[in-house]
């Protein structure tokens, strides 16, 4: 697998599975009804901040990452990240390579620590695969998330030291 710099072209891959996800409407705050435009302008990022993809040697989209500072100002060395990897790759190891990147980003980028704002605490994976790279679950903001099958549910700060 290779992760390298997301380009316009990518989109035309990325879009199939970043709307299946945000339509389901379980893992990220975007609204359920998203259209495509704005969701690429979402997630396409410029610098500073980076959007990657996780491709095969076939050059397969696998997954995506975007990574951004997550505060401006004087809290502008404090990074985030999201991730979404394509259903039909899940369990490969997707999301573990793009959330080691983004870490070793951010930390390459002089970032003192890495925070995620809205982890909805019923996505076991992702809130398991965060702590064993060294996320903490700082606080819970309790029925913070409107999950279409499980009502409303806590979203997690997450944080790691860089």
């Amino acid at each position: 697998m290779l992760i390298r710099e997301a380009t316009a072209k990518d989109w035309h891959d990325i879009w199939p599975f970043f709307h299946q996800i945000v339509a389901a409407g379980e893992t990220f705050t975007y609204p359920m009804d998203l259209g495509e435009h704005q969701g690429r302008d979402w997630w396409l990022l410029t610098s500073p901040d980076r959007t990657v993809v996780a491709v095969d040697d076939s050059g397969t989209v696998l997954g995506t990452a975007k990574m951004n500072r997550n505060h401006m100002g004087n809290a502008a060395h404090i990074a985030s990240a999201s991730y979404m990897v394509d259903p039909a790759h899940a369990g490969q190891g997707v999301g573990r390579a793009l959330c080691e990147y983004t870490v070793e980003w951010a930390r390459a980028a002089g970032y003192r620590a890495m925070q995620f704002n809205a982890v909805v605490e019923t996505n076991v994976h992702a809130v398991n695969l965060y702590r064993s790279l060294g996320f903490e679950v700082l606080g819970t903001l309790p029925e913070g998330f409107r999950h279409p099958a499980k009502g409303y549910v806590g979203l997690h700060i997450m944080h790691r030291a860089l």
